[in-house]
């Protein structure tokens, strides 16, 4: 695919909104397997009247307790929410068997959980017409997010690795949409091959910007093809979203 044009227009801008750091206690109140690794969990609780999230690409920490008496914590993304409802909806990601994963496959409608965040949102400006969006299964909450709240004028194209044809999602919107999805097994996930032979493939249009979401050396990889191939950095956003062999882990790009 040819280089980016180098009449692109000046990046977006980014705001940088920080919010009230606040403890959430909130109980489960249905569950649904949105597909055979991806489970749906909605939480509810009078705290979240004034739960604020501004952009899909945000994240709560998730707090659950361990057998020492401590807890242990991970970063998710805010799926959808409804403050006069009172309720936050969080998709889990059943990658690995970290404790909070553990607390997801056995979670049931009763059970307590501890949410802590937002602490900020970077919210790109909303002349953003065109979006690239890249990530596994640890970015379709956010990528999901994404799509669902965009409306009939803006473009979104979808590159997305997950493990088979039923991991596919289908997303409700208005927006204009093209997914392509790329299958590999689970344990190929840090395999870069498959995603950048598509990202080659695909036009990289002036005023497009790029949003990368995946495990760290995949997402390094496709950032440095970008940048050989002329994106300037101001129409990318990248992040690690885990790290091979770490917990709780994560890498920034910016």
């Amino acid at each position: 695919m040819d280089n980016i044009s180098l009449q692109t227009p000046p990046a977006p801008v980014i705001e940088r909104v920080r919010h009230e750091l606040k403890r959430r206690s909130l109980t489960v109140t249905h569950i649904e397997d949105v597909t055979p690794n991806m489970k749906r969990i909605m939480l509810t609780g009078d705290s979240l009247v004034d739960f604020v999230s501004l952009a899909p690409d945000d994240h709560v920490k998730i707090f659950v307790p361990v057998e020492d008496g401590s807890e242990e914590h991970r970063d998710y993304t805010p799926r959808l929410y409804d403050n006069a409802a009172r309720t936050l909806t969080i998709d889990f990601a059943l990658h690995e068997a970290g404790p909070v994963t553990q607390w997801a496959i056995g979670a049931r409608p009763g059970d307590a959980l501890t949410v802590g965040g937002p602490r900020g949102s970077a919210v790109v400006s909303p002349t953003v017409r065109q979006w690239l969006l890249i990530g596994d299964e640890t970015a379709l909450p956010a990528i999901g997010r994404r799509i669902e709240e965009s409306g009939p004028e803006t473009e979104i194209t979808v590159i997305a690795a997950v493990a088979g044809p039923a991991e596919e999602q289908e997303f409700k919107t208005k927006a204009q949409v093209t997914c392509h999805w790329i299958h590999r097994p689970l344990c190929e996930a840090t395999d870069v091959a498959r995603l950048l032979d598509q990202l080659r493939r695909t036009e990289i249009k002036p005023e497009i910007f790029v949003w990368i979401a995946a495990e760290a050396s995949v997402v390094r990889a496709l950032r440095v093809h970008l940048m050989e191939r002329g994106l300037p950095t101001g129409w990318l956003k990248a992040s690690g979203y885990w790290v091979k062999g770490k917990a709780d882990a994560t890498e920034k790009f910016e």
